[in-house]
């Protein structure tokens, strides 16, 4: 298995157990240190342990990368500064209330579990079996969960996208003929803080400016982040990953237009500090054609007067009678609990792929046109499906305008979500100790 863990829109760090064994083996003859404190984070601490831990973890996932580490003092500061940050936000979650029961947690672990084709119960034997610590990889996996709702809360649900930004935003692409080109950049930033003194802005323009000499004297980008960095991917070489014109931060698109793959911009300049972009690769995209289906349904759902058996019984009775000629249409106007679709016969028209929920596609997409499914059970109740006819259909243009949208939420989002962490940071109060 190439990749243990895949997620969407999750960055777990999980700690090999090797790891924690080698430290403990060549510890057992030296003299025993006390756990330390690195860092006060406001009322609470970070100690030597957890960052050693930490340390062993992110080393372990740059050599995968096959990526240099830098020297130990400078991943070390970078991997506390993460620490930090992490820590504010958990803080932040713990006094707004914001929690992950363990059904939601095990949920996801489930999902984790079906991306790696595997059952819960054999994904925690393939981790246990590579060194990895289960119990702590849920923990990681809730702390995940608690600062994505967090950032959802704070950033997220804020974000507003207008009919009008999508126009400007399809009418900008549709101009520079790119509309479907994506771009796999990595990206350095050198902060500043908010309300920022002339004379601090003036040390984060020289510190660029350093930085930029330095890559342009053929300095690795990916080193170079992992040491200089203040970004959210510093510790990921400053990658962050393919992305279209819209979904970029405004001010990275003009620079980004001279490049060419392999090529580093000039400094940028934003609210946030001075940035650095490489170009690493370039794709351009094609039409998007799906195939979509017409079906139509009848859904019983059980209820207090009628259990989940009695509901599937009412539905075999509905199908016998449909065998036996019945209309489609007058039973599922004068049945069907799914009053949208009730009102029109049960017709849920032109589906694509993903809009409905995995049990009904899976029905769905077996059935020849014209068959009728048996009954089957969903998340929402009991139903019975028929498809009516399948056809091939270029999605390109409500394609390029849901994406635009979600460009320009996902391009808010991460200029709002860096502003975000750099004032929650600076009104924290944080004590380095890790040279004491």
């Amino acid at each position: 298995m190439k990749s243990l863990i895949q997620l969407i829109g999750l960055t777990l760090v999980v700690l090999p157990l090797a790891g924690n064994a080698q430290t403990e083996n060549s510890t057992a003859s030296a003299p025993r240190l006390l756990n330390r404190i690195v860092a006060v984070v406001n009322d609470d601490i970070i100690t030597h342990s957890e960052l050693d831990s930490e340390m062993v973890s992110i080393s372990a996932e740059l050599q995968k990368k096959d990526t240099q580490l830098p020297p130990r003092a400078i991943l070390e500061k970078q991997v506390l500064e993460r620490l930090i940050v992490e820590r504010l936000q958990l803080q932040l979650a713990e006094n707004s209330g914001i929690r992950i029961d363990d059904t939601t947690l095990n949920s996801k672990l489930q999902e984790v579990a079906r991306a790696n084709g595997l059952t819960l119960t054999q994904f925690r034997s393939v981790l246990e079996r590579d060194g990895y610590d289960y119990a702590g990889f849920r923990e990681n996996l809730r702390q995940e969960l608690v600062i994505n709702q967090l950032r959802q809360q704070m950033v997220g649900s804020r974000l507003k996208v207008s009919d009008q930004e999508v126009e400007n935003l399809l009418a900008n692409m549709e101009a520079s003929d790119q509309g479907n080109a994506q771009y796999h950049l990595a990206h350095i930033l050198i902060a500043v803080p908010e309300a920022a003194s002339p004379g601090q802005i003036q040390a984060a323009q020289q510190r660029a400016e350093r930085v930029l000499a330095s890559l342009s004297g053929g300095a690795d980008f990916s080193r170079t982040a992992i040491a200089e960095s203040d970004g959210q991917t510093a510790l990921d070489g400053g990658d962050i990953g393919w992305r279209s014109l819209g979904q970029m931060p405004t001010l990275f698109v003009e620079p980004l237009k001279s490049l060419q793959p392999g090529q580093v911009s000039e400094l940028i300049r934003s609210p946030s500090g001075f940035h650095i972009i490489k170009l690493i690769e370039q794709r351009g995209g094609e039409r998007y054609v799906v195939n979509q289906t017409r079906v139509r349904h009848i859904l019983l759902k059980p209820d207090t007067l009628h259990s989940d058996e009695e509901t599937r019984v009412r539905l075999e009775q509905l199908e016998q009678r449909l065998l036996g000629g019945e209309d489609f249409a007058t039973l599922a106007r004068s049945n069907s609990q799914d009053t949208l679709s009730a009102a029109k016969g049960g017709d849920l028209g032109w589906v694509n792929p993903g809009d409905l929920v995995p049990a009904f596609e899976e029905i769905m997409d077996r059935l020849p046109p014209g068959q009728l499914s048996q009954p089957f059970k969903s998340q929402f109740g009991w139903h019975i499906l028929e498809v009516l006819e399948r056809r091939e259909h270029d999605s390109t243009e409500e394609y390029k305008r849901s994406r635009a949208r979600q460009l320009i939420r996902s391009r808010k989002s991460d200029e709002q979500l860096l502003l975000w962490l750099r004032r929650l940071r600076d009104e924290s109060y944080v004590e380095y100790r890790l040279e004491s």
